[in-house]
């Protein structure tokens, strides 16, 4: 399984975007695994779509990518907690962080710092 964060599936979803065709690359790259999003990932990615009334367009897309939500678990704010104090990045990076932990998943990210810090906690990353 691959936890996607924010970055790559805005990019993926925007053709205007610098790093568009460096994420359609990484999305044929993992193409036919199981992709799987925390729910504050999500609600970043649909950020711009809500304020462009694209809502529609980007939920359809992520089915056809077949991205499945990871929910929190019952003892989420005291991971995110650690994990935040632990590694200093922000929340929805923490976030990213432990839906690949509850999944035994790898990261798909283009943020250093979270490739950083989920190699330092034996997080795969997504090559």
């Amino acid at each position: 399984m691959i936890v996607l964060d924010a970055r790559p599936l805005i990019a993926y979803f925007d053709a205007a975007d610098a790093l568009h065709e460096r994420a359609v690359s990484s999305m044929r790259r993992v193409g036919g695994r199981r992709l799987a999003i925390s729910p504050v990932t999500l609600a970043e990615v649909l950020v711009g779509p809500t304020r462009h009334g694209a809502l529609d367009v980007i939920r359809t897309g992520l089915k056809v990518l077949q991205v499945t939500e990871i929910g929190l678990p019952g003892d989420a704010a005291v991971r995110l907690a650690s994990l935040r104090a632990t590694t200093r990045l922000k929340l929805p990076d923490c976030c990213v962080l432990l839906a690949a932990q509850q999944g035994g998943a790898a990261i798909l990210t283009y943020d250093d710092r979270l490739a950083a810090e989920s190699v330092r906690l034996d997080v795969k990353l997504a090559t």
